[in-house]
């Protein structure tokens, strides 16, 4: 099919060419990017400036404006990350596996920062920066997923070998999610349970809730922004054969 009549005739595929995706991604990033500044700035003033202190925990549980964030968007881009991939290896679609690839080290850097301000939180609340909690170690795990996905990816010179191993490695890794998220029911850990939940109101302060939630949607809106910047970087690097690759880079050389 000419590249005519694919720009004559968009449908639901449109933005699954590298071609098509690549200048969308970047007329959203920046967008991504605002709005997640503008969240985090609101979430943290509330966080720290508005919630009350806790009765029980002091000051010191204002972590949780940040902790437990980025301990949901650890969990939920991991999700995403196997998502894109799975769709990459059933579809064979490229930009799938390229937006998987994009996701890992977003999805890393969330549960570095859990992991971090998760210790921070327990030494004062449990006396110890670290016990292997089922949580806490089933997190960790989570970090060294992130890790050998992005390993595991690296090692494979050829691009649609790596997407699809990476992709293998990833779907299997999704049994965790489920282990960290319900750990603090299935065993009997120093880990607190769940203050947000589906099926019960919230056991907080509205303010801190919505600090939280505030703080949830930055960190959305950042993951997004900066996957949409790192995967215009990797299909640069696939595609660079390829003649709207070359055609961008002589653009960019004439301006």
């Amino acid at each position: 099919m000419s590249t005519l009549s694919v720009h004559a005739r968009p449908g639901l595929f449109w933005f699954s060419s590298p071609q098509t995706f690549f200048p969308l991604a970047g007329r959203l990033t920046p967008w991504f990017f605002v709005i997640g500044a503008v969240l985090a700035a609101l979430g943290l003033y509330v966080g720290f400036f508005v919630a009350p202190t806790d009765a029980t925990q002091g000051e010191s549980y204002r972590i949780i404006f940040i902790h437990v964030p980025a301990a949901w968007m650890s969990m939920f881009l991991y999700l995403i990350m196997a998502f894109w991939a799975a769709l990459g290896l059933i579809l064979n679609t490229r930009v799938s596996s390229m937006m998987a690839t994009a996701i890992a080290p977003t999805g890393a850097l969330m549960t570095v920062l859990a992991l971090i301000t998760g210790s921070l939180w327990g030494r004062p609340t449990w006396g110890t920066y670290w016990v292997w909690d089922a949580r806490l170690t089933s997190e960790l795990v989570l970090l060294f997923l992130y890790l050998g996905f992005l390993a595991l990816q690296a090692a494979i010179d050829d691009p649609r070998r790596a997407d699809k191993a990476g992709a293998v490695l990833a779907l299997v890794g999704v049994v965790n999610i489920p282990i960290i998220y319900f750990s603090v029911q299935w065993w009997n850990t120093l880990h607190q349970g769940s203050s947000v939940s589906l099926t019960r109101s919230p056991s907080m302060a509205a303010t801190m809730l919505l600090g939280m939630l505030l703080m949830a949607l930055a960190f959305w809106s950042y993951s997004i922004g900066a996957a949409l910047h790192r995967v215009r970087s990797i299909l640069l690097e696939r595609e660079k054969r390829s003649e709207w690759a070359r055609e961008l880079r002589a653009a960019e050389r004439l301006k």
